[in-house]
């Protein structure tokens, strides 16, 4: 790949998955505060989410690199994949949330831990699978893993900590929560299709 398109698609790539990252953080902020209205705010609650995060994020990592492994030339497309899934998940996240607050807010705090849990993994696991898929199509392109690694990882920290920060000081204040959720299941969303169209890009630009 030239110097110049390489430049080009890694600049891209990065700016893309910083946003991914401020709208991972988004959710996170935003779900656990839809959980606390149905299911109560205390350590064990907070603790249930932060988990569920924490474990899909670090099993959908080994997937993604399973995957991109396995369809190296397919990172991309996979991750855009991922990305649209994330942000459909994030479209109908509110209602879903809603109804398992209601559905089990009086059951047993083992069977509301399971539901928190379950219902903040799927996401999470996405979210976790995208860093090694995209280091696996950079890698490719500029057989350093290491720069790839760290350069992506870092876009993806600031935009998670511009993630944590804006809910709390900017959208909450102005903006009900689930309006908040759909913004960042529509920054997915065209994370996604801007990812299929670097993709179409004339060749040498991905």
């Amino acid at each position: 790949m030239p110097v110049a398109a390489a430049s080009t698609a890694f600049a891209a790539l990065s700016g893309l998955f910083l946003l991914s990252g401020a709208a991972g953080l988004v959710y996170q902020v935003s779900w656990q505060r839809l959980l606390f209205a149905a299911f109560g705010s205390d350590l064990a609650s907070v603790t249930i989410i932060v988990s569920a995060f924490m474990a899909g994020l670090g099993l959908g990592a080994l997937a993604g690199g399973a995957a991109a492994d396995r369809w190296p030339a397919r990172a991309l497309p996979l991750f855009a994949g991922c990305e649209a899934a994330i942000g459909a998940y994030g479209l109908f996240s509110p209602p879903l949330l809603l109804w398992g607050g209601q559905a089990f807010v009086a059951a047993p705090m083992a069977v509301v831990a399971a539901v928190n849990f379950a219902l903040v993994l799927a996401p999470a696991l996405l979210m976790g699978a995208t860093l090694p898929i995209l280091v696996s199509h950079l890698a490719r392109h500029w057989r350093n893993v290491g720069r790839a690694t760290g350069h992506l990882y870092a876009a993806n920290t600031l935009g998670a900590a511009a993630g944590a920060l804006l809910p709390a000081f900017v959208l909450f204040a102005h903006l009900p929560l689930d309006v908040v959720v759909r913004l960042a299941a529509g920054v997915n969303l065209a994370v996604a299709a801007l990812t299929l169209a670097l993709l179409r890009a004339p060749r040498g630009a991905a």
